[in-house]
């Protein structure tokens, strides 16, 4: 398989003079593209509820079935501590100084991820060759279970992956902190580059996973009156809660319909330029929402998010005028479900469709959420 390069003759004006009006953006505000007070403000918030949380799950005097719903809750929040705070972190968005976004990124452990291992798959791979087969890792979900892309071969049992796609989406949580970061770190390769990885990445992968187990099993094990049964109950309801969370947002941004799973040419040439490809491989979803602002980190503004991984998600909203315009201004979509649900139901619909055999040509995705600049 030759490694895909994208064209530089179709669609490279129009990056470079989006980049000349965000720079004019922040420039002319004299703003930084990093964290404010209000980032900061809301960091504190997630910070402060996960400890709370788990010191009510640890310590509080609660019965079984309140301290497994906080159980619940603390996935909830894992998962919003790392959409808002280490996704920002580990792009280098959330500030000018590495030193915090390493120390932020850090916190990517307590979700029971390896934070070494997310940069390499999703700021490398998956931002680089979105939506693309057999080369974003992101669209694998399940694979053999799941068919999320036209080019996928139809299995018989896919038939009904409308029906068991979401319950399957909690188990995301678990397979990273039992299963995908160990497989990822050992590959022979991750996407098109090389796995040869530092030797303190090693030392990491297991010194953190450790950490991680020791807090959230050894210490419940030890500190309640509870045996192993109930302990393990609660880790996997923590882990289903923060895995629906987080399958749900990350597949409402690129496996909706009107996203485009484009391929390369015989000589592994995409069709247009990155910065085109992000457009069509890319959806928003409730861009006036706060409530999707505030939990989902900018997630729910992925156009903006793909074409600017460096600028911090609380900027996105005033970029995205900028963006939809110069989209316009070129002939590139916008692909914009205005809420959630609209965004749920248009995933549903992807995968009811493609459940079927022979479904998911250019000819049965018909419902294209382009948003009119």
């Amino acid at each position: 398989m030759p490694k895909l390069k994208f064209s530089a003759a179709r669609g490279a004006p129009f990056y470079a003079t989006l980049r000349e009006r965000v720079d004019a953006y922040f420039q002319t505000r004299q703003l930084s593209r990093h964290a404010n007070g209000a980032m900061w403000a809301k960091t504190g918030f997630f910070l402060t509820s996960f400890v709370v949380l788990y010191g009510l799950v640890v310590f509080g005097p609660f019965d079984p079935g309140t301290r497994l719903a906080l159980a619940g809750l603390l996935g909830a929040c894992n998962a919003f501590i790392g959409f808002n705070v280490c996704h920002d972190a580990l792009h280098g968005a959330f500030s000018a100084n590495p030193r915090v976004n390493r120390a932020l990124g850090l916190l990517f452990n307590l979700l029971g991820a390896n934070p070494y291992v997310w940069t390499l798959t999703h700021n490398l791979v998956h931002h680089t060759y979105t939506n693309i087969p057999g080369h974003d890792e992101d669209i694998e979900v399940a694979p053999g279970l799941l068919r999320l892309s036209p080019e996928e071969p139809w299995r018989p049992w896919q038939r009904y992956q409308h029906l068991y796609a979401f319950p399957l989406y909690g188990l995301a949580s678990l397979s990273w902190v039992l299963r995908k970061d160990y497989v990822k770190f050992f590959q022979a390769q991750i996407g098109q580059h090389a796995a040869r990885h530092p030797r303190r990445e090693y030392v990491n992968l297991f010194a953190y996973k450790a950490l991680y187990f020791v807090l959230f099993l050894l210490v419940p094990w030890a500190v309640l009156p509870l045996s192993w049964g109930p302990v393990l109950v609660g880790f996997v309801a923590l882990h289903l809660v923060e895995g629906v969370v987080m399958g749900l947002v990350f597949q409402l941004a690129h496996v909706v319909e009107g996203t485009a799973f484009p391929a390369a040419d015989a000589s592994g040439t995409m069709p247009e330029a990155w910065a085109a490809h992000q457009l069509r491989t890319t959806a928003n979803f409730a861009p006036r929402s706060a409530a999707a602002a505030f939990f989902c980190g900018g997630l729910n503004r992925q156009i903006e998010h793909h074409l600017f991984p460096r600028v911090c998600h609380v900027h996105y909203p005033a970029l995205a005028p900028i963006v939809r315009e110069t989209a316009r201004e070129f002939g590139l979509p916008y692909l914009e479900n205005p809420s959630f649900g609209a965004a749920l139901r248009s995933h549903y619909r992807l995968l009811r469709g493609l459940s079927r055999p022979g479904a998911g040509e250019t000819g049965d995705r018909r419902r294209l959420p382009v948003v009119p600049a």
